[in-house]
């Protein structure tokens, strides 16, 4: 599946659901879960705010793709210039130059983010939930098809979180990703091409048939969303192997 369209859409079904209105005059100081329409969101002309600072993910670069529990905040690899990355700003990625350790994150502490969602640099919103989260390599099916992505730590605000599960690398809408959470790959579903640094998951591609190395204990959902209640700061540490 394609997880931008998907978020996509779930954004615009929460918004479309639960949205308030919001007058683009309003600049109070807001503690409420709901982000400011995208067409009232101006920051790249906001004193205080730096466009700059939104990040967009390019060919070999990885990423933390995440979503909190509405689809209404996320950040899926490009900059905010659509008003629906309000998590690109300071977003931590990296490029992947060869077999290695790696670090990706993503922050709502920032000027930005905190006048897409609310209308003002002194704004708070409080993210809340997870509605899906992955390492993902960019444009990787063409430029490293063979990079295999081991999550190895993820800390929420600080905090070392439970890995309940290991996390596979599958190629999907031509890029190399890992799933953190994603609902919507069940443990028995999970894709024909799933892989991990020992080797396929199953065999000929067929996912009817597991191979010696797939114990079951991979998964798409590799964390609990108790942890993900409520967050400013996420890092995940990640390992890439494969490559020559």
């Amino acid at each position: 599946m394609d997880i931008r369209k998907i978020t996509a859409a779930a954004a615009a079904f929460a918004m479309l659901c639960t949205a308030a209105s919001c007058s683009s005059e309003e600049k109070k100081s807001s503690t409420n879960n709901t982000p400011k329409a995208a067409s009232e969101t101006v920051s790249e002309s906001v004193e205080g705010v730096d466009a700059n600072d939104a990040v967009d993910a390019v060919s070999g670069d990885a990423y933390l793709a995440i979503a909190d529990e509405g689809f209404t905040v996320q950040y899926l690899g490009d900059k905010d210039d659509n008003k629906s990355n309000q998590l690109s700003y300071d977003a931590g990625i990296a490029h992947i130059k060869g077999n290695g350790d790696y670090t990706v994150s993503v922050t709502a502490d920032t000027n930005g983010f905190r006048y897409d969602t609310t209308g003002d640099i002194n704004g708070e919103f409080v993210v809340k939930g997870l509605g899906f989260a992955a390492v993902i390599i960019d444009d990787a099916e063409k430029t490293m098809p063979n990079a295999v992505i081991t999550v190895k730590g993820i800390k929420v605000d600080g905090k070392d979180i439970e890995l309940k599960k290991k996390s596979y690398t599958n190629t999907e809408s031509g890029s190399v990703r890992a799933n953190i959470f994603n609902e919507w790959v069940s443990d028995d579903g999970l894709p024909a091409d799933a892989k991990c640094a020992e080797g396929a998951l199953f065999k000929d591609g067929n996912n009817a048939s597991p191979s010696d190395i797939n114990d079951g204990g991979y998964s798409a959902q590799i964390v609990s969303r108790d942890d993900f209640s409520e967050w400013k700061n996420v890092e995940v540490n990640f390992s890439v192997s494969g490559l020559e």
